[in-house]
């Protein structure tokens, strides 16, 4: 059994159908590349549990499965799902500082907030964002706002991070520039990843694994 698997995903619009299986191996970064509007996104909010799988497909003889780390999850809650999630505007907390940012998640598991600032600020350090503890997001750049958002989601070690488009906001060579730190970042972590994306050189410079949607 692959660690993560998913099954059966099945949308459907006015105009498009999407029909979607994938497996990952531990510790891989795979990436789904295609244009606007081929379901992309759809597929990772499915399996982060934030929209609703359709039923009733002639073709598929099964209902959603999902499964991670040997657990079936499709049926959990977003938040018992051990799936972190970074999207294309990092989806900061405008009112927190950058550490406070990032130590959230720690906080909500029960961690002391001192032991979590703790925390926090050694992974702003990972992310080369040293001295930027008591920074507001307002005052951050597109890159910087990304690399507290991803070190927002790794500290707490999810057991799959899905990557919505991170850094299409950004422009060209900073866009290229980041992937190859989240290539770098994840080989160094070992945390395993899907993201999605139109870029093609971005792809190829963060995947194990390639899979084209249309």
């Amino acid at each position: 059994m692959s660690f993560f698997e998913v099954q059966n995903i099945h949308k459907i619009w006015e105009t498009k159908t999407v029909e979607f299986s994938l497996e990952c191996e531990k510790g891989t970064l795979t990436c789904l590349l295609g244009p606007s509007g081929c379901g992309k996104s759809t597929v990772l909010n499915i399996i982060a549990g934030l929209e609703q799988n359709d039923s009733g497909s002639l073709s598929l003889s099964k209902g959603l499965i999902i499964q991670l780390d040997g657990q079936r999850i499709d049926t959990l809650p977003p938040a018992q799902r051990q799936i972190g999630m970074v999207f294309q505007s990092g989806a900061l907390f405008n009112h927190l500082t950058v550490v406070d940012n990032v130590a959230y998640g720690l906080i909500s598991k029960g961690i002391k907030k001192a032991e979590a600032r703790k925390m926090a600020g050694e992974y702003l350090a990972r992310f080369d964002l040293a001295g930027f503890d008591k920074r507001m997001p307002q005052t951050l750049s597109g890159g910087e706002k990304q690399r507290v958002a991803l070190a927002r989601t790794l500290i707490t070690e999810p057991k799959l991070v899905l990557l919505d488009e991170p850094f299409s906001a950004l422009d060209t060579n900073l866009r290229h520039r980041m992937a190859s730190q989240l290539r770098q970042w994840q080989q160094e972590l070992g945390f395993t990843a899907i993201m999605v994306t139109h870029d093609e050189q971005e792809a190829q410079t963060v995947a194990d694994k390639i899979v084209r949607m249309e």
